[in-house]
């Protein structure tokens, strides 16, 4: 009898000869999207809850599905999305990445004929509910609300030929604002500029990042993520009286950056984008008789401009970093 291998490379042979010699497939695959899971921890009076949504994406050794109409390889998308049922009733949610190294790890280790395994991992963010003030603030045993300050997600990807998945978490949707600190001065002044110099503005953007580890053992994704959403937030505004000077949003991305790698040894590299949300001036010059006597009051009425918006962006990856896959 023939080896599952043999046949596998045969029918990659006969599904070769099917492309014409001017065309090649040079990526493909396919999966299960959004897939919505819930995991309820009992512990007595005191219950927890994980709600993840999971993307699953396979590559196979064969392309014959492709190129023949041969199903016999497929693991259906169906079946993708039971696993992710029957793994999370078996070994419950911790963490995203956690959950994706083992989603990576049974692909590979069930289906021989499986090259590839892609997971995508949404955490939504419940929080238990407090009531109370201070240090007197109580938790309820099994009521929660939603707080989206910002989205968790995670890519764990894994070849058959790698010994370790290639880990990348990171977070969206984190919006800040402050209303002093920031300056944008001593830029390009030619003739294309209108922008005035800005000693005293308001810095508002919304933060994109995401950061791949060097290694996956005993790492605890919890505490990194957390620790690098506040390494964001610490180096945008600063201490509580006085904040932090922005001189632009290049150094302060950089500054958020170089932090998240002084206190994360386990991060190689990491990016992030921050647009701008603009707050400008409301232009009070036309209604002078409305705002007669006003003329010494601090501004305090701002205009939201969402478009056309400045997008920065940079990566800053570790010297020892040879390749980097964010």
């Amino acid at each position: 009898m023939m080896s599952r291998k043999l046949v596998a490379d045969e029918a990659t042979g006969a599904a070769d000869r099917d492309i014409p010699e001017e065309f090649r497939i040079s990526n493909y695959g396919y999966g299960k999207d959004s897939v919505k899971v819930m995991h309820v921890v009992r512990n007595g009076l005191v219950h927890s809850i994980k709600e993840f949504e999971v993307g699953t994406k396979l590559k196979l050794a064969s392309q014959k599905d492709y190129l023949q109409g041969d199903n016999s390889d497929i693991v259906a998308t169906d079946s993708q999305k039971n696993t992710v049922y029957l793994l999370a009733r078996k070994h419950g949610l911790k963490s995203p990445e956690e959950f994706g190294i083992l989603l990576c790890n049974h692909f590979l280790t069930k289906y021989s004929h499986v090259n590839e395994v892609s997971i995508h991992i949404e955490e939504y963010p419940w929080s238990r509910m407090g009531f109370g003030k201070g240090p007197y603030q109580a938790l309820h045993n099994h009521a929660f609300v939603f707080t989206p300050t910002a989205t968790r997600y995670c890519d764990v990807t894994q070849k058959r030929s790698e010994s370790t998945p290639t880990v990348i978490s990171g977070l969206t949707d984190l919006r800040v604002l402050k209303t002093t600190q920031s300056a944008f001065v001593n830029f390009v002044n030619d003739e294309y500029r209108s922008l005035p110099d800005q000693h005293d503005r308001i810095f508002s953007t919304v933060v994109r990042s995401s950061w791949q580890y060097s290694t996956v053992a005993n790492v605890d994704f919890d505490f990194c993520w957390n620790k690098v959403k506040h390494c964001i937030l610490d180096t945008f505004a600063g201490e509580t009286e006085k904040g932090v000077f922005s001189p632009s949003v290049q150094n302060t991305l950089y500054l958020a950056e170089k932090l998240v790698l002084e206190h994360i040894p386990e991060v190689s590299s990491i990016d992030m984008t921050m647009p701008n949300k603009h707050y400008f001036n409301f232009d009070f010059s036309k209604f002078p008789k409305l705002i007669n006597g006003d003329e010494m009051k601090e501004e305090t009425v701002f205009l939201p401009v969402d478009k056309p918006s400045g997008i920065i962006y940079a990566q800053l990856d570790r010297k020892s970093t040879i390749k980097s896959k964010l």
